[in-house]
């Protein structure tokens, strides 16, 4: 999986755990996919998944992981992975873009990347197939990249994997659900929610005005292979200035979180939040209380490794000052079901504790790492 903001893989055993006890087969629709690790593991347990995201790169992860199964690509992903590794440079509009203009990447990768990029494009692959290969391209620059995780700025001096040479490896297929086939939506998250039913309904929204496509831009050119106008120093999609979201929006996010709620299709919910988002866990739990009894996990990690290495601006240098090196995530479960309830309350171990809250909600803090 790509280095992402917001990646869900410390919480994922707590995530499984809490939705095999809310439900233990059947079928998950993930609002916001984002790298679809949740929607991955999901999968690998079993549930159909719907795996939506309204950015490209994203609906491509979608589609490697969750839509597409191992029984229908393997081999022909085997293949095209041994030719594309095959290819000479070629440098291009990703060269010039994000070696030279910006430092994102060694030219040599960056001529790799555009060679493999065209021959992509010009094979005219059926659409799984290519989110497949367009994937493991994503994966290898990653791999080679020269940032703390973001796009929004590159390392003032190369990182030290950013000297590798580019190689693709082959996704981690997963066979088709027992619940059945997966999808990948492009949607708004307000239109999934209205469009598609499912038992769990999983919700990871953003938390703050920072928005995905200016945060991963370069996967969203790679993907697109449109070769857009960019702008800044870190040579930005000129449609980061105007693709908004209003989960994005500290004004707009309230009353948007409301409508997304009331329009569920799922009799379960299950929504993982942080300390550092616009809501606080009394307001979500407020906000979730309209889907039924809330029940909520708290667990204490480590920041995302760019927050702990502290702020710096687009060239790379050191502008601000680490405040704080942990967070709170939390994990709400909003269900009329009793039943699901009582088995939520088995979550419990001798180091933990369990209260009411001040308003619907019950509270599990679980223990640190």
């Amino acid at each position: 999986m790509i280095k992402y903001i917001g990646s869900k893989r410390v919480l994922l055993p707590l995530l499984l755990e809490t939705i095999s006890l809310v439900q233990g087969s059947g079928s998950v629709l993930d609002l916001f996919s984002g790298t679809s690790r949740v929607g991955h593991a999901l999968k690998r347990a079993g549930y159909r998944v719907a795996a939506n995201d309204h950015n490209a790169y994203a609906v491509a992860l979608a589609t490697c992981y969750v839509q597409a199964d191992s029984t229908d690509h393997l081999k022909a992903v085997r293949r095209l992975v041994d030719e594309l590794n095959s290819l000479p440079g070629r440098p291009g509009y990703f060269t010039e873009t994000f070696c030279e203009r910006s430092r994102f990447f060694q030219p040599k990768n960056g001529a790799r990347i555009d060679a493999i990029r065209e021959a992509i494009a010009a094979k005219g692959l059926d659409p799984e197939l290519e989110a497949i290969v367009l994937v493991s391209l994503m994966e290898a620059a990653d791999r080679v990249d020269s940032t703390t995780g973001l796009q929004m700025a590159y390392l003032k001096q190369w990182a030290p994997r950013a000297f590798n040479d580019l190689e693709l490896r082959v996704p981690d297929l997963l066979p088709r659900a027992a619940s059945g086939k997966g999808s990948a939506l492009h949607l708004d998250a307000l239109e999934a929610a209205e469009q598609v039913e499912a038992d769990i309904c999983y919700v990871d929204p953003p938390y703050n005005q920072h928005k995905y496509l200016g945060n991963y831009h370069i996967w969203e050119s790679l993907v697109l292979w449109d070769k857009p106008e960019v702008y800044g120093v870190a040579c930005k999609r000129i449609d980061c200035r105007e693709r908004d979201s209003v989960f994005n929006s500290k004004r707009e996010s309230g009353a948007a979180m409301r409508t997304m709620l009331e329009r569920i299709r799922s009799p379960h919910m299950v929504v993982s939040f942080n300390n550092e988002g616009y809501f606080s866990r009394e307001a979500f739990e407020q906000m979730l209380a309209c889907r039924g009894e809330v029940f909520v996990i708290e667990k204490d990690f480590k920041r995302y490794v760019g927050a702990q290495i502290g702020i710096h601006n687009p060239k790379g240098e050191k502008v601000g000052e680490v405040s704080h090196l942990r967070n709170t995530e939390y994990v709400y479960v909003a269900t009329r079901d009793k039943r699901v309830l009582d088995r939520l309350r088995s979550l419990t171990s001798p180091q933990a504790s369990v209260a009411q809250s001040q308003s619907t909600a019950q509270q599990l803090r679980l223990p640190l790492d």
